[in-house]
Order: structure tokens, then sequence, then C-alpha cells
């Protein structure tokens, strides 16, 4: 999105009141909204890659909003999802997050709230906001290309592991609380629940154990997490 210009956004959902209530208020905010009612004809839209952000509820006709986020996901699109979903689980909220969403708000939503998201989102995507990359010894952190190496072995990870890594990165050595974690990496301490940090902390690890980098996110008992093992 270059300065000056309206964030350009495209809310899919099913449900007219909802879809007429975003437009309307977003379009207060200074954003142009485009509205799609159904899973393909979102999918279509988003995959164009002509918006900085999509609101994109779950439960929608012909496709999913699971289902339109993996397909974004694998086609390369890599514009900022914001899930909507009346299904309040933290399974369901990781699951969402682990497919390569950027947030998850909850039926019935705050505006407000939404609103907050919604810029976080945004602020992070803009351009300028990447930086040099990180080198602790083995581990490389390309912010530019959003890709991790280590020991020049690529570490695939999904969008919402990719920030967690960064923000542990970025102050290697130094204890992060689940609520700074939260609040850094999900946006906004009312997208997730502390306890969304724990599962991305073990999937993270994962995928860097089995590169032979288990033991780098470790945890600080009754503080939290901190990247280390690194030179």
């Amino acid at each position: 999105m270059l300065a000056g210009m309206r964030p350009q956004i495209l809310v899919v959902d099913d449900e007219p009141g909802v879809r007429k209530a975003l437009d309307r208020g977003l379009r207060a905010e200074g954003m142009d909204v485009t509205v799609a009612a159904d899973g393909p004809a979102g999918l279509r839209l988003a995959r164009t890659g002509s918006f900085d952000a999509v609101l994109l509820d779950i439960m929608i006709p012909g496709l999913s909003g699971y289902r339109v986020l993996q397909e974004l996901r694998s086609a390369g699109v890599t514009t900022p999802v914001l899930l909507v979903s009346a299904k309040d689980g933290e399974v369901d909220q990781a699951d969402g997050l682990d497919l390569g969403a950027d947030g998850y708000v909850v039926k019935p939503f705050s505006f407000v709230v939404l609103l907050a998201q919604l810029r976080a989102l945004l602020r992070r995507a803009a351009p300028g906001t990447t930086r040099e990359p990180i080198r602790l010894g083995p581990l490389t952190v390309d912010r530019g290309a959003r890709a991790v190496r280590y020991a020049d072995v690529d570490v695939p990870l999904s969008p919402r592991e990719y920030a967690l890594l960064v923000a542990l990165a970025s102050r290697a050595g130094t204890v992060w609380t689940k609520q700074e974690l939260l609040t850094e990496v999900w946006g906004d301490e009312q997208a997730a629940t502390r306890n969304v940090v724990e599962v991305y902390v073990g999937y993270l690890r994962r995928k860097l154990a089995a590169v032979g980098a288990g033991d780098l996110v470790r945890t600080v008992r009754g503080q939290g997490y901190r990247l280390g093992g690194v030179p």
C-alpha cells in the first residue's frame, strides 16, 4: 500500500447484514471495500493480489474460509487475512492461524477491536517495514524474503510461526512473556489467548527440530520463552 492511498479491503461473508455493516464502517474509516458472498467469489478476487487485506468468514458457502485461505497461501498470495468466525475455540483459532491467517476475530465482534486488528495488519504489511536479515550463528532469518535457513537448510514456516521466530530472534537471549509475544505477534491481545502462544511455540520447535535446531527456542519456567543455543 502506497502512502496516501486508501487501503483496499476485501470482505468475504455470506451474511448480508455483516457485509453491509463492514462496508459502511470501513469506508467511514477511509478504506475502499469490495464484498463477496461465498468462497469461490472470494477466492477469485483475493487471488488477484490487489487487496491490502482480506476479512474472511470461515463458514461461507461454496468453499469454507479455511479452504479459501489454504488455496491463497498455496498460490503464493501473501495478502494479510483476518479470519472472522462464530467459532471461538482455541483449536479453531490455532487451525486458522496455522493455515496462514494473520489474525482471528470471533463473532459477534466489536467493530473497534476488528478495526484495531485490521490496522495492525496493514501496518505490518506496509512497504518499508522489512529490515536487514537476522543472523545468529547458523540461523538466518531473511525478513525481506520472509525466509528462514538453519545451517544452509530451508525451514518452512507458516506466517504465524515465522512472525513468532522473528520476534524471538530480534531479541535473542531476552525472555519474552506470553503476553508480550501475544501482543507482538498477534497484534492485539484480544486476537487470541495466551494458550495459542504455547501451541505455536510447539509448532515452531517441531519444525526447527526437523533441521537439527530443536534447542533454539527455550522455556524459562515461570517467565516465558527465549531464543538460545546460538553463538
